[in-house]
């Protein structure tokens, strides 16, 4: 990797952690090291001052989500296109979850992500998103209820 060593560093250390991120909101791998090397990319320009922050993982990671929303603001569409590899019974529950994660709208995704995984509170979100914290709240609460629809109809089909 091009650029300053202390950048190559910290992509080393936490490139994983930044990749787990990126693939929970995007749904697949390939999309995620996208997202990942995007945001590499943008960091790169702004490495000097971005080092001195207190913490420049999360400013990775909003970089990585707004790269994310651009992405599908642009594109209003989503084709998920990705093979699932055989898994162990005990899973399947978990995958069927996944599988209705990223049926989710993008932005209903995304604030799921960053609510119940990266543990973020909804000013945190609603900045990072670039909407309110009253839409932050909306959009969880529609997310959480279709997932609730989505997980009750699995059980009735077992």
């Amino acid at each position: 990797m091009n650029g300053p060593p202390e950048l190559a560093d910290f992509v080393t250390q936490r490139g994983h952690a930044l990749f787990r991120y990126a693939y929970m909101l995007t749904g697949n791998p390939h999309d995620a090291a996208d997202l990942v090397q995007e945001a590499v990319v943008w960091l790169r320009g702004s490495w000097s001052r971005v080092r001195r922050k207190h913490n420049p993982e999360s400013y990775v990671k909003t970089t990585i989500t707004r790269l994310h929303i651009s992405v599908w603001r642009r594109r209003r569409r989503e084709h998920l296109v990705w093979e699932v590899p055989e898994q162990a019974h005990a899973e399947a529950e978990s995958l069927d979850l996944w599988d209705e994660l990223t049926k989710l709208p993008k932005r209903q995704r995304a604030v799921l992500v960053l609510r119940y995984y990266e543990d973020r509170s909804d000013a945190e979100i609603a900045e990072m998103l670039g909407i309110s914290p009253g839409t932050v709240r909306s959009q969880a609460s529609r997310a959480l209820d279709k997932l609730r629809d989505a997980v009750g109809q699995l059980r009735s089909l077992r």
